[in-house]
């Protein structure tokens, strides 16, 4: 996997849209870990809508990726890019500009976090995404583009789908898996994760999916309480630990 150490794995979790379970999945993949005595770290590089604490701007998602991993990471190196606003990042982060608060969401900073848990050796460490794949990170300092995908392709990690089942999610799931691959990465499987048990012909969308997206279905994760209790529909075969 690129430029991590060889006794290290890394994942990052993406998924169709924003709101479609990526933090419950994540919990539940770390809490799987956690069960096959695997050390495991968490990161979740931007997140936008904090809640400012006596520490500091901090996401309810990260926090639960600080509490669910089994190396003692502070809060800052979870999460190295807290937004007060529940918006896209890069706007956010000009709302924080105009207010006289420079944040700093270049590739290089979120580069440096990363490679900073992956010097503590964990078994695996799991990357949670914000919003979809393709998440604009603003321009950087050539005057072009940046997104968070550019991140996860510079280091070549292996990416883990989250398809939120609801209607409109085959063409979404589509799209992103085409555009992971485009980047040269690998898709290593996929979670259907149950947003409506109502939803018309919900098995027959996720066998759909099985052929459509051509990779492992690492679970059907039902609607549930905790996302602790996810890790009991998760395949941990699929990823080749």
């Amino acid at each position: 996997m690129g430029n991590l150490a060889a006794n290290s794995r890394a994942f990052f979790v993406t998924g169709t849209d924003t709101e479609v379970g990526k933090t419950f999945f994540s919990v539940g993949l770390l809490s799987a870990l956690k069960a096959k005595a695997l050390t495991t770290g968490a990161y979740k590089p931007v997140a936008a809508g904090c809640t400012l604490t006596s520490e500091g701007w901090q996401n309810d998602d990260a926090l639960a990726l600080q509490q669910a991993c089994s190396l003692e990471l502070s809060y800052a190196e979870v999460n190295p890019v807290a937004l007060a606003e529940p918006m896209a990042p890069h706007i956010a982060a000009q709302k924080a500009a105009d207010s006289g608060n420079i944040v700093d969401m270049s590739i290089g900073r979120i580069q440096q976090g990363f490679s900073h848990i992956l010097q503590k050796q964990a078994d695996v460490v799991v990357v949670e995404g914000a919003g979809g794949w393709r998440l604009p990170l603003g321009l950087n300092q050539q005057g072009e583009q940046s997104y968070l995908s550019d991140f996860v392709a510079q280091q070549n990690l292996a990416v883990i789908l989250v398809v939120g089942m609801r209607l409109g999610c085959l063409n979404h799931a589509i799209l992103t898996a085409d555009s992971i691959r485009q980047h040269g990465l690998k898709l290593a499987g996929w979670v259907a994760n149950t947003m409506d048990p109502a939803m018309p012909c919900l098995s027959e969308n996720i066998e759909s999916l099985k052929g459509l997206l051509n990779a492992p279905l690492i679970g059907v994760i039902p609607q549930l309480a905790k996302p602790e209790d996810a890790q009991h529909y998760i395949d941990l075969s699929c990823l080749a630990l």
